[in-house]
């Protein structure tokens, strides 16, 4: 069922994409973002937005919830390969690839709003500087993809888990969701599992050894991060790859 979207609505998008672009929106970019034609759709956990083999007409970003994109072997074993937060337009590149590569499920309850691809064209021929934001975005989602290989293949599980949660909170808090560093965290175990290539016994007991190192508290699916710096040590965390900026220091 979709619903008449209101502006409002759209601030993680128009946060995200001041986060993203090297210069600032100038009123008229800024008014054909919120004009755009989105159709706001409320979508379950665990259903899938977009399948493998699709070929969609259209795109969306995520305006409440989390969501994300996955892989899976034919016998069914599932990889997450990345996770998105509201202002994320996850299935960007179907703008210009015909078939989908990918799934893309919701993890929690989610709020979508979906473009056309047509609409979203006609935006970036009349506006031309918001191609480049929109081309920076996709680098960036490329970016988070290298990250989560090198978390996987060559990080111990509580590195890993680590680095996982001081990605979610920077970039949670970079479209204000996060603030004194907690955040939902609507995961599974199981979830988590698939994410990090370890088995959900295994994050279990890290998520154990998180907690007694005075790092994070992870109550109700709700994360709080008590040592920063703590955190960061123990993943190795570097934000450089998120490559983000804070559009009121501009």
């Amino acid at each position: 069922m979709f619903e008449t979207p209101h502006q409002a609505s759209r601030q993680p998008f128009l946060r995200r994409i001041e986060t993203v672009a090297l210069f600032t929106l100038s009123d008229a970019e800024r008014a054909a973002l919120v004009a755009l034609p989105i159709q706001v759709a409320q979508f379950e956990p665990n259903q899938d937005i977009v399948r493998e083999g699709d070929r969609p007409t259209r795109s969306f970003t995520l305006l409440s919830g989390i969501a994300c994109t996955y892989k899976s072997t034919l016998a069914g074993k599932r990889q997450v390969m990345t996770y998105h937060v509201p202002g994320d337009v996850p299935d960007f590149q179907s703008l210009y690839l015909e078939v989908l590569d990918i799934n893309i499920a919701t993890v929690s309850a989610c709020r979508l709003g979906f473009v056309s691809h047509e609409a979203v064209r006609g935006l970036m021929r009349a506006h031309p500087r918001l191609t480049e934001v929109f081309w920076r975005a996709t680098l960036i989602d490329a970016a988070l993809v290298r990250e989560w290989m090198l978390n996987t293949g060559r990080r111990d599980a509580y590195a890993r888990m680590a680095h996982l949660f001081c990605e979610l909170v920077t970039r949670l808090g970079a479209v204000g969701l996060a603030p004194d560093r907690t955040c939902e965290l609507p995961m599974t175990q199981p979830e988590l599992a698939d994410a990090l290539g370890i088995t959900s016994v295994h994050v279990n007991r890290t998520i154990r050894d998180l907690k007694s190192a005075g790092l994070i508290t992870l109550r109700d699916r709700r994360l709080t991060v008590h040592d920063w710096p703590g955190l960061q040590a123990a993943a190795g965390f570097d934000p450089a790859y998120l490559h983000l900026r804070d559009a009121e220091t501009r």
